[in-house]
């Protein structure tokens, strides 16, 4: 059967990354990058064939329900990839034994997101560096732009609004605006922060 692995977007890979994989029990993996020069296809196909991912999402529920298999699952943006598995028994395990990492204790990082489970559920946010990064631009323009083009700055900002993104959107929201109330300047609304995720195609074209 055909096994689609290749996101065409970031947002795509993250929502399935975090929606369907890792908030599906998805918890142990490993990370890695297609090397320079080298065909990332290839690569996808001896992995999937490696593991025998490829195979219909009943014959895998079938397999850990009934054998004490782990399922795993396999996706790639550009090139960096990322290989998951369930509990259970699996080749997986002992062949990646040196590398493997649990996403409830080491989230998985790219693209500026980080992804990892927390108290049970799955936790989708602006990763430390890179939200670094966002509040010193914002910062910065804080007393030196006015609400409005504030408004469009954030915006602009290139992350989707998982729960945990916007609860740092607003933080930062807030801090904007104490820098703004000091220096005598308006606030920036509340909507400046955009509350609507987008459903894309994990492996097409962003959905309406």
């Amino acid at each position: 059967m055909q096994y689609r692995c290749e996101a065409t977007t970031l947002e795509g890979f993250i929502q399935q990354l975090a929606v369907c994989y890792v908030g599906r029990g998805y918890w142990h993996y490993v990370t890695g990058r297609v090397p320079a020069g080298k065909d990332a296809w290839a690569l996808d196909r001896k992995l999937i064939q490696k593991y025998g991912i490829a195979v219909p999402k009943w014959t895998r529920a079938r397999r850990k329900r009934n054998q004490g298999r782990a399922a795993i699952q396999y996706i790639r943006h550009r090139d960096f990839f990322v290989l998951l598995a369930t509990e259970g028994s699996h080749k997986f395990f002992e062949e990646e034994a040196a590398v493997i990492k649990d996403v409830r204790q080491v989230p998985i990082t790219y693209g500026g997101y980080s992804v990892s489970l927390r108290g049970g559920r799955v936790h989708v946010r602006i990763a430390e560096d890179a939200y670094k990064d966002l509040r010193a631009y914002f910062l910065e323009l804080a007393v030196h732009r006015s609400a409005a083009n504030l408004v469009a700055e954030f915006y602009g900002v290139p992350f989707e609004p998982f729960g945990p993104v916007k609860t740092q959107l607003f933080s930062l929201l807030a801090e904007v605006n104490a820098a703004r109330r000091r220096a005598g300047y308006s606030r920036v609304p509340r909507s400046a922060v955009w509350l609507k995720r987008r459903y894309v195609k994990p492996f097409g074209s962003v959905a309406n």
